[in-house]
């Protein structure tokens, strides 16, 4: 299935937006289109094998509307966005100063005896009077043709769409409008009528009921509403102007030894890249030449700048500080990290919630019900024997303050606010469907390894067998430092800090499965666990209690050693970052509980959920068999996001009723998610949570705004008060009710860039603040002597002389602890405490005068 946006043009509310999804819907089918009337767009899922872009494009042209595939870049794709919402500012605010200029003349002539103005002799003279009646009555309709003219789109789209079978709010204002118009030439007919037979009645009568001034101010009001509705709407789409913005339009790259200046869409994978200070990162890359610092804020809402170095990423958008840098591009264009996240963005705030099925479906056939009501209004007040004018006024104030516009602005514009105020701090939400789900979870999965922990090892503790600290410190380092082993790295990281001088390691051998061994000015060392330990000799009972109750909290020993001695013990974990705990609180108090996935052991688990106050851990899963977990969960009833960093957290991201993927894992991973976090800290998730919580609260609110606007002021504009309290509505009031709904609901959801996400002032995923502890034991652990046995085959000896030569030179060898010759088998059985060479053998025999027989 492909899936491709498109710009849809001439929708005006949500009545339109309905139309175009069940002509689309009928092509590709209701549940792949989705089209949403705040950013005039339509995505589509469809086969390529089966339909076109062209057979959707006739969908929607033939639906009566307009429609283009987006093929442009987003950086483009934006830039043209604001400039299409600028010139319909500009559109509206010409068309609206000069509707003013023209209504304000019209409603002076036709009220000016019934409000408190000063009225010059000029006016009472052309206008005042029976006999003024038909001039009273033609400027009005003079002045009302421009309105009209400058507002024509309600009455051409409106009628347009009207006779197509699918009214829409253009229809309501344009029919209300239009008859106000209708009526008011038709009164200045009759009033010229009673003028020319004298009929002084007549011209009374249809004086006070021209209508003019209400056609001029129904369109000038919608056109207000509508000016600053596309005000406000402007304003939502604020957070992608801004990452728009922060990428620049040209770049400095070195070719051929020389700075060339090029514009940033012809990049190449590749390019070597200047970037000066203040200046902004054009690709994504790493950093080849230099050192600086770079305000990232703009996309992960970090306060504090960012030291980067040769080897260091660096981001598009992303702000040279201080240094001067050269970096190698690895992704432009739309690959950045920049295009992507814009890209999410913009197709989240295209997405529909589901929530906002159930407006749609009454946009649907809200319109054609309004015209009904008008209809049948109008003819009850006239059956019922009020005047034609009555009844007029009633069917034409039921058209006009019928408002679809806030049933279809109600979901949308509060996911645009909603989903930029989450870029705006590094929280991307995916898809309105995401951000709706989000709200309703009650049970938090989280993978350990990298989300709740840094996902690598780190010095944690330190145990001294009489060693000095700096000592040990130096040749534990030493040792480590020609291991690739992570947990060895974790070491040489920790006492580069302490700025120590190393000796040369030298005749270095890593033991599968044990450890390593190397030899630092003639001395023989051992590095490794308990197993290897004591197959040097080395009984470790001393040492239990303590190894024991630090490998229960998760840490790994790396046990240190001479020929002789215990030197020490380091003790390294992959430590929790330092917002994990609090994370997890902050998902308790929303009333989520919280469960640790994870494919380690149980100690170490349950060490690290101790630690963080989880309750629940699911330990030593498999990763294929994570998204089993998820779906177990889920088969109870809950509502379950997973959060995780990794390729095999995948499968449990798509699995979950929400995945949320941490910024810093796998491309993998953040494709399988429905949210993703730019920065590497779960505090960013817990505010995903709160967002889409508000983001909810605001749609219902906007919805309860919409229904309950309709279900009031119909009845009312119906004249359904009338009989019991007198309340009527003026179509002039209507129009200015229909008006103010729309602006109410944008303006309520504009509140949500109020939203504050809660975070660290600081915060470094790499680098957790760690405590590091040193203990120091006095009490040493020295090597054991160990017995060891060999039979040698001596040949030369002839009578218990030679024994006795034999005996004695290989009793007084170092190490040997027993000797017993015997002359009937040519053989001596040697005790020792050391493993001695055949070499060392054979030189001590041949010494004494006889001959080693080697095997």
């Amino acid at each position: 299935m492909t899936k491709e946006t498109f710009d849809v043009t001439g929708m005006s509310c949500s009545a339109c937006s309905s139309r175009v999804e069940k002509a689309v819907g009928k092509v590709v089918g209701d549940e792949n289109v989705s089209v949403n009337l705040l950013t005039n767009s339509m995505q589509v899922k469809f086969d390529e094998a089966k339909i076109s872009v062209a057979q959707i494009v006739d969908a929607v042209v033939n639906a009566g509307y307009g429609a283009s595939p987006k093929t442009i870049s987003a950086q483009k794709k934006s830039s043209s966005t604001e400039r299409t919402i600028d010139k319909e500012i500009s559109a509206l605010k010409f068309r609206l100063v000069w509707s003013i200029a023209f209504l304000l003349p019209t409603v002076y002539i036709a009220m000016h005896s019934m409000l408190p103005l000063p009225v010059p002799p000029i006016v009472a003279e052309l206008f005042d009077g029976r006999q003024n009646a038909v001039t009273f009555a033609f400027a009005q309709f003079l002045l009302v043709l421009p309105i009209m003219y400058l507002n024509r789109k309600y009455y051409v789209n409106g009628f347009k769409t009207l006779f197509a079978g699918a009214p829409n709010m253009d229809s309501l204002v344009g029919l209300g409008s239009m008859s106000a118009a209708i009526f008011g030439a038709f009164a200045l007919f009759r009033i010229g009528q009673g003028l020319g037979t004298g009929d002084v009645a007549l011209v009374d009568e249809y004086s006070r009921n021209l209508y003019f001034e209400s056609a001029g101010m129904i369109v000038t009001l919608i056109t207000v509403g509508k000016f600053f509705e596309a005000r406000a709407k402007g304003r939502t789409s604020q957070a992608v102007e801004k990452l728009v913005n922060l990428a620049p339009k040209t770049a400095t790259v070195l070719r051929d030894g020389q700075e060339v200046t090029v514009a940033v869409d012809d990049l190449i994978v590749g390019d070597e890249i200047v970037v000066k200070p203040g200046e902004s990162f054009a690709a994504d890359g790493i950093v080849v030449d230099g050192a600086t610092t770079v305000d990232e804020s703009a996309l992960t809402g970090e306060s504090l700048p960012v030291e980067k170095t040769v080897g260091d990423t660096v981001t598009s958008g992303t702000l040279n500080k201080s240094g001067f840098v050269k970096f190698r591009a690895t992704k432009v264009g739309g690959d950045t990290a920049i295009s992507k996240i814009i890209a999410l963005v913009e197709e989240a705030s295209a997405s529909k919630a589901p929530i906002a099925k159930l407006a749609d479906k009454v946009a649907g056939i809200f319109v054609p019900a309004v015209i009904g009501i008008a209809i049948v209004a109008g003819g009850f007040w006239l059956i019922n024997g009020a005047s034609v004018e009555f009844a007029f006024s009633i069917a034409v104030s039921v058209l006009v303050i019928s408002c679809p516009c806030a049933l279809g602005l109600a979901t949308p514009v509060a996911i645009m606010v909603g989903t930029g105020k989450g870029a705006e701090n590094g929280i991307l939400i995916k898809s309105g469907e995401a951000l709706e789900t989000a709200h309703a979870v009650d049970t938090i999965v989280v993978d350990k390894t990298g989300t709740l922990t840094a996902g690598k090892p780190f010095v944690t503790d330190i145990l001294l067998c009489g060693v000095d600290e700096k000592i040990f410190l130096r040749i534990a380092a030493s040792i480590e430092s020609k291991s690739e082993h992570p947990l060895a790295e974790a070491v040489t990281k920790f006492v580069a800090t302490k700025n120590l001088q190393l000796p040369v390691a030298e005749n270095f051998q890593a033991i599968f499965g044990r450890g390593v061994r190397a030899t630092i000015d003639g001395v023989e060392y051992f590095a490794g666990n308990e197993i290897f330990m004591s197959e040097r000799g080395f009984k470790l009972d001393n040492l239990r209690d303590k190894i024991s109750a630090l490998t229960d909290e998760g840490k790994t020993p790396l046990i240190f050693a001479d020929d002789k001695k215990i030197l020490g013990v380091i003790f390294v974990a992959d430590v929790e970052k330092k917002t994990s705990a609090q994370a997890v609180k902050e998902f308790q108090k929303l009333g989520a509980s919280v469960i640790m996935l994870t494919g380690d052991n149980e100690r170490t688990a349950q060490a690290v959920a101790k630690r963080l106050g989880i309750d629940d851990v699911i330990a030593g899963v498999l990763p294929d068999n994570k998204a089993a977990e998820v779906e177990k969960l889920q088969s109870t009833g809950r509502k379950v996001a997973m959060i995780g960093d990794g390729i095999n957290d995948s499968p449990a991201l798509a699995r979950a009723d929400v995945g949320i993927a941490i910024g810093a894992g796998t491309d993998v991973a953040i494709e399988s998610a429905g949210a993703v976090l730019v920065r590497n800290d779960l505090l960013d998730a817990v505010a995903a949570i709160k967002l889409s919580r508000a983001v909810m609260t605001n749609i219902r609110q906007n919805l309860f705004w919409a229904f309950f606007y309709n279900v009031v002021c119909i009845p009312l504009a119906a004249g359904v008060f009338y009989p019991a309290f007198g309340l009527k509505l003026s179509p002039m009031i209507g129009a200015a009710a229909m008006s103010m709904s729309s602006v109410c609901v944008v303006l309520n959801a504009l509140r949500l860039r109020r939203f504050k996400v809660e975070r660290a002032e600081t915060f470094d995923a790499a680098e957790p603040e760690i405590s590091v502890r040193v203990e120091q034991i006095q009490t040493q652990i020295l090597k054991e002597a160990t017995q060891m046995q060999t039979t040698l085959k001596v040949e030369g000896m002839m009578c218990k002389h030679c024994v006795k030569h034999v005996h004695d030179a290989l009793a007084k060898m170092d190490g040997v602890t027993a000797v017993e010759v015997s002359l009937e088998n040519n053989s001596a059985t040697v005790d020792s405490t050391r493993e001695i060479s055949a070499d060392e053998f054979a030189k001590v025999i041949e010494d004494a005068g006889y001959e080693l027989v080697r095997n």
